[in-house]
């Protein structure tokens, strides 16, 4: 597992794209409050991380829902958790906007699936419960795969720590 997600590291075929997607988010999002807000200075440190417990939280849950004959809370709690991905994905992009290059290879491929994940789980909420029960799999195999991704990110590749420490309080 550990080679599969360094070699994410080495993916040079997602240069092109990921460094004009990081370009293009740096010139919309700027430098000032909204960079400040959606990256979590006001915090101390990244707020995608917190918000990642949200769609995954729900979507387990989900599951257990399902798979203990309550079907319609189950829908609801997907439909939580696709909710809870817009501001998932708008701050993971922030923090996409600053990554170096390695980084930014993993975050692409964390991004695409995320992707992957969270229309499996529309599928799920649009489809008969049989095969919603495929969709929704297919989805937790795609949210595991994402999960190992941003930790390897966060974790091996120390994507946003210590950013924001060296602030002084009125820097934030």
């Amino acid at each position: 597992m550990k080679r599969i997600l360094e070699a994410a590291e080495s993916l040079r075929a997602v240069d092109p794209a990921a460094t004009a997607v990081a370009r293009g988010l740096r010139k919309v999002i700027g430098r000032g409050a909204a960079d400040r807000l959606l990256r979590g200075a006001w915090l101390g440190h990244p707020v995608h991380p917190l918000l990642v417990t949200l769609p995954i939280g729900a979507w387990v849950s989900a599951t257990v829902l399902d798979l203990s004959g309550q079907p319609e809370a189950a829908r609801r709690l997907v439909s939580i958790g696709l909710a809870a991905t817009a501001p998932t994905v708008l701050t993971g992009l922030a923090e996409f906007s600053g990554l170096d290059r390695d980084q930014r290879r993993v975050g692409a491929v964390h991004a695409l699936t995320n992707t992957l994940a969270a229309g499996c789980f529309l599928a799920a909420n649009r489809t008969s419960r049989r095969n919603a029960r495929f969709w929704t799999a297919a989805g937790l195999v795609a949210l595991s795969a994402d999960g190992a991704l941003g930790g390897h990110l966060s974790y091996a590749q120390g994507a946003g720590v210590g950013r924001w420490s060296a602030l002084q309080p009125g820097d934030q």
